[in-house]
């Protein structure tokens, strides 16, 4: 059986490292592939831009998306995601450390599967990415990868 990806939205360069640590030091070994802003993950779901040509039957398990991105902010890349066939059903899981209500409100009201806040400590953050990787990798079933 294949791998699944995990796909990274993440601008911060020490969040990236944390995460992929933490996903890391919980035998996580999916491959992750990191988009440093809103455009690139889009550019990566659709098959466009800077990865024009990759295979798009190949979808990530989840995306792992911050909301304060550069160029476009995690909210609209939720919105497009929601709004376009191929990515609707999309497994996504906010992964920020806003803790405002307006971002948790509309994350949900676009569609958003899960709204994870990050903790400050390591280890507790590494406790959460282990529960979201077990439950997003292992637990959850995913929709069926529309073409």
């Amino acid at each position: 059986m294949e791998q699944q990806v995990i796909l990274l939205v993440e601008d911060n360069p020490d969040d990236e490292v944390l995460t992929v640590r933490a996903l890391r030091k919980n035998n996580i070994l999916n491959e992750i592939v990191v988009a440093r802003d809103g455009v690139e993950a889009l550019d990566y779901l659709f098959g466009i831009g800077i990865h024009a040509g990759r295979d798009l039957s190949r979808q990530p398990q989840v995306v792992l998306l911050d909301l304060k991105l550069p160029k476009l902010d995690g909210l609209e890349v939720l919105k497009r995601l929601r709004a376009d066939p191929r990515t609707a059903l999309q497994p996504v899981a906010v992964l920020t450390t806003s803790n405002e209500e307006r971002d948790i409100v509309s994350s949900y009201q676009l569609g958003v599967n899960s709204y994870i806040r990050k903790p400050v400590d390591f280890n507790q953050f590494s406790e959460t990415v282990r529960q979201l990787g077990l439950y997003w990798l292992v637990i959850n079933v995913p929709p069926p990868t529309y073409g």
